[in-house]
Order: C-alpha cells, then structure tokens, then sequence
C-alpha cells in the first residue's frame, strides 16, 4: 500500500463511519446526541491525524548506504513500519470513538436491532 492508497482508504473509513452516526443522530429517538458528536469529532480527529502522518518522508538519501539495494531495503522497512504503526493508531482511535457511539444508543434500540 502506497501513501495515496492509505489516505483514500482512511478518508473513505472515516467518511463511512461519521455518515453512520450521523444517520443516527438524526433519525434515533433517545440517542444522546453529545455523545454522538463527541464521537464524530473523534473519528475525524483520527482521520485527519492518520493521513497527516502519512506525509512522512525517508530522512535518510542513498549516500548513507553501501549501495542501492541496502537504500531500498532501509526505506521500504522504514514505510512498513510507518503504515503498521500509523494504521494501529488509527484503528485505536476509530475503536474509542465506537465505543462512546455505543454507550449513545439506548438499550432498547440495541435490543431492537438484534432481533
């Protein structure tokens, strides 16, 4: 996954799960809807914080290696971590958003979905 791939595929998450809430904020009686917009500011926080983070560059150029192949070896190490790193940040925060989301929404309408 690229740098572009990952941006488009957070805004598209974060993008989806705000569009939820939001459905929901307006069209469920009894949600508390301070909540709700916590949690939306929470998933956008960490929307825009995960493609922020994507615009890190390799610090190191090629005269600091042996030769290319261990350059490229270094970089592509370096971007795999980036992306492990900044993917579990985001998911992290995409989950304590969910979780006051959750505690937003009465029990009768979990109830209610389940059946």
């Amino acid at each position: 996954m690229n740098k572009q791939e990952f941006k488009k595929g957070v805004e598209a998450a974060g993008a989806s799960i705000c569009n939820e809430m939001m459905s929901v904020y307006y069209n469920v009686p009894g949600v508390d809807r301070d909540k709700i917009a916590s949690a939306v500011a929470k998933v956008l926080k960490a929307t825009a914080i995960a493609k922020c983070n994507a615009n890190i560059y390799f610090d190191r150029g090629p005269k600091g290696f042996v030769d290319m192949k261990e350059y490229r070896k270094a970089k592509s190490e370096f971007f795999k971590k980036l992306f492990a790193k900044n993917t579990e940040d985001f998911n992290k925060s995409i989950s304590e958003a969910l979780k006051d989301f959750n505690e937003a929404v009465p029990q009768s309408v979990k109830d209610a979905n389940k059946a």
